[in-house]
């Protein structure tokens, strides 16, 4: 079994300390058992980066509608009243990232960002610089919490979770210079102290390779190829291998891997 103690003790040698900004990605169930489930593992990195560290997790939003969409992104009229709109404060995370993101963003004190697709859950020191101001639009690139987390020199820990959902590369992504780029627009309902506005919201598309010429799990082999070149730490969390990558050099490592074999 283990304790918030142990998994504290596991997260320091992976580089994890004091001040950090941490975005984690963890497959729970991997950790082994843990003496109070998902809130421990959360309690243990923000004691890892303790008072003036943050801790940060992808959460999306859990928004179930898109079979709806039309070709044009549009959501049909008989079907629009029906459509939970998105609240930064009460919209569930996506279920397909695992448990962590939920737990964080419901964690006492934790603050969500206002671009649904790309929104992030934090808490800690810098939550509220993070999460401000997400742009609506292109969400992953410049002025967004990930863009932030490159800017602070945070760090990316992943726990147990598959190389190819390492979501800063979407930033990447937005970044490469490369032609083709595939892009998503959609209609999304906020909710309005006047009630939901809808508002057409455009991205490059997350749920695919940005361009169609790479694998869809490109990311994994990024990461791969960035700690082959020395980079980055790789030890246990529990029992969940766990790699730690420091945000401001996989960024333009990723963003140069994609340029080189998309030109």
């Amino acid at each position: 079994m283990h304790t918030r103690a142990a998994l504290r003790d596991d997260l320091a040698p992976l580089g994890i300390g004091p001040g950090d900004i941490v975005m984690a990605h963890a497959a729970v169930s991997r950790v082994g058992p843990v003496l109070g489930g998902p809130d421990t593992l959360i309690a243990a990195l923000r004691d890892a980066v303790g008072p003036a560290g943050t801790v940060m997790a992808y959460t999306d939003w859990d928004a179930c509608y898109e079979p709806l969409l039309d070709a044009a992104g549009r959501v049909p009229d008989e079907w629009r009243g029906h459509v939970p709109p998105f609240d930064p404060a009460a919209s569930r995370a996506i279920r397909d990232n695992g448990v962590l993101p939920e737990f964080l963003r419901t964690t006492p004190g934790a603050l969500r960002s206002g671009s649904p697709g790309a929104s992030v859950a934090a808490i800690g020191a810098r939550a509220e610089w993070l999460t401000a101001d997400h742009p609506l639009d292109f969400g992953y690139g410049p002025d967004t919490p990930l863009a932030k987390l490159v800017e602070a020199r945070g760090k990316v820990a992943m726990i147990g979770a598959p190389l190819d959902t390492m979501t800063l590369l979407h930033h990447a992504e937005h970044l490469a210079r490369v032609p083709g780029k595939r892009i998503k627009r959609v209609e999304v309902p906020f909710a309005r102290e006047g009630g939901v506005e809808w508002r057409r919201v455009e991205e490059f598309d997350t749920a695919e390779p940005v361009v169609a010429d790479l694998a869809d799990d490109y990311f994994a082999t990024i990461v791969e190829d960035f700690l082959a070149t020395g980079q980055g730490q790789t030890g246990l969390v529990g029992d969940a291998m766990t790699i730690v990558v420091d945000a401001a050099a996989i960024t333009p490592f990723a963003v140069d891997w994609i340029e080189r074999r998309c030109r």
